[in-house]
């Protein structure tokens, strides 16, 4: 089984690659080389578990039940190097990606905001670990933001996500502005995604006690996060919420304006 997993996962060094182009460079070079390559592993692990879940080929589920295994084991490379962190939050981004292979659509917002607590929040919690400024407070400011940002990229990539057979906008939201599954244009969802846009920003707003709860660049660090969420967005406004054929991406100016405001 583990040659057979290191082929449907990938190479190490691509993931890794792909992992640091998705994730605000600018947050991790402020930081010092001991603390980005702590950030990197994290984020390539993560990136590992969200291939095995969205694009591996054959059974995805059994390929996840690997990777926890492996947390034990250490045979894969990305593996080995996050075995120190705590097992929960690694253990709960693999149970994001088995909810995936089960579930397509969140009746209540509610239920939408327990998957991020899976697919989102754990990561906010190792960047801690990492930073070694983990404490109850923080953990939960963490969780709103990583959350805030979860919601950020699910209304850019609404359309992307319908042709994947997922619809992570609630279902009790679709109803209350009449907008049907099928998620045609108009001024009814343009009203409903205004409508989530704003609930995302609240939500981001909720964990920006911790930016101001640490010093240094660390709290560089996490601002360019939260900034990005904001910008984020910001963009998918400013598009007219024109997220059906495409996915609006906010600019590295947008973002750095977005972080300079929070600092």
């Amino acid at each position: 089984m583990a040659a057979t997993a290191r082929r449907s996962l990938g190479r190490a060094d691509e993931i890794l690659v792909k992992a640091r182009r998705e994730n605000f460079p600018v947050a991790l070079f402020v930081l010092p080389r001991d603390v980005r390559t702590g950030l990197t592993d994290i984020y390539g692990y993560a990136r590992l578990v969200d291939d095995a879940g969205d694009l591996a080929v054959g059974d995805r589920e059994a390929l996840l039940d690997w990777i926890e295994g492996d947390l034990e084991r250490g045979e894969h490379p990305l593996i080995r190097r996050v075995r120190d962190l705590p097992r929960g939050p690694l253990l709960r981004l693999i149970e994001a990606n088995r909810q995936d292979q089960r579930v397509s659509r969140y009746e209540r917002f509610e239920d939408l905001v327990a998957y991020c607590d899976v697919s989102a929040n754990p990561v906010g919690e190792l960047v801690l670990h990492v930073f070694g400024a983990v404490t109850p407070d923080r953990i939960r400011w963490s969780d709103s933001i990583c959350t805030g940002l979860q919601l950020a990229e699910h209304w850019q990539d609404v359309g992307e996500d319908r042709r994947a057979g997922r619809i992570y906008l609630p279902l009790e939201d679709l109803r209350r502005f009449g907008v049907s599954e099928a998620l045609e244009q108009g001024e009814a969802f343009r009203r409903l995604m205004a409508f989530e846009v704003a609930r995302a920003r609240d939500v981001l707003r909720e964990g920006l006690p911790l930016v101001r709860s640490l010093r240094g660049r660390q709290r560089l660090a996490v601002a360019a996060f939260a900034g990005g969420g904001f910008a984020a967005l910001d963009e998918v406004e400013r598009s007219g919420y024109d997220v059906l054929d495409r996915s609006p991406r906010a600019g590295k100016v947008s973002r750095l304006r977005r972080t300079l405001r929070l600092l």
